[in-house]
């Protein structure tokens, strides 16, 4: 399995789709689906009947997984760049491909 380019916590920008251009933070990466939920993006709406546990009912608003490939991770000047593998000091870090910046500690 390779390593995750993107990990929770990680400042994206949305490439495609409804929210495009729109940045958030990965609050949950599902690696076995390529998936990853960014807060405040994707969000969907799930119609609930009453129930005990819910008597009123009503619109559940929430976000929905979206694929990997439609984000990219933001520099710290907000723009979008891909993710590199490199060897500093015996261990292997994340780096910002376009301002070469180390995404990991």
């Amino acid at each position: 399995m390779a390593s995750a380019k993107i990990k929770k916590g990680d400042s994206v920008i949305v490439r495609s789709g409804k929210d495009k251009g729109r940045t958030g933070t990965v609050t949950m990466v599902l690696p076995k689906d390529e998936k990853l939920v960014v807060s405040g993006i994707n969000m969907i709406a799930r119609h609930r009947k009453p129930s005990q546990t819910n008597p009123q009912g009503g619109i559940d608003r929430r976000e929905a997984p979206m694929h990997i490939s439609k984000v990219s991770i933001a520099t710290k000047d907000g723009k979008p760049s891909r993710v590199r593998f490199e060897i500093k000091d015996g261990k292997k870090v994340r780096v910002a491909v376009k301002s070469g910046e180390m995404l990991d500690g």
